[in-house]
């Protein structure tokens, strides 16, 4: 297990997390790509119960005309993204690679998912599994 930290781009939010990354995954799905400002959205899949915030409390929205909506945390002073909680995956959060202190602990995506929504400018490595919407 390891311990990683990471928090928001004014400091006002602050977490920890302890335990494995269950994912590494880049989203392409349309929602993200609002949420990054264009890109694939690169997200670490980590068990909810390691989780905490130890500086400040996140602002959360979640969209209400769409059924099991995702729920999105970020900064409510810069608006940094932290999470996303799934609800069809309970027990795991979604941290936003972005806001690690040391993202090169991310490496690189095991798989690119919602590719069906990415842009012809949106590269994906080589060697990394790609599903049109959701694996399995």
């Amino acid at each position: 297990m390891s311990k990683r930290t990471g928090g928001c781009y004014c400091g006002a939010l602050r977490y920890e997390s302890d335990g494995d990354m269950l994912m590494k995954a880049a989203c392409h799905c349309r929602e993200c790509q609002y949420i990054s400002g264009g890109s694939a959205n690169m997200i670490a899949g980590v068990a909810d119960d390691g989780f905490t915030y130890t500086k400040g409390a996140p602002a959360q929205y979640t969209r209400d005309d769409i059924d099991d909506a995702v729920t999105r945390e970020f900064c409510g002073q810069c608006g940094s993204p932290m999470v996303s909680r799934v609800p069809a995956t309970p027990g795991v959060i979604y941290v936003k690679v972005g806001s690690l202190d040391d993202p090169a602990e991310f490496g690189k995506p095991d798989v690119a998912i919602h590719t069906d929504d990415k842009f012809d400018f949106h590269a994906i490595a080589d060697g990394v599994a790609q599903f049109g919407k959701l694996p399995g």
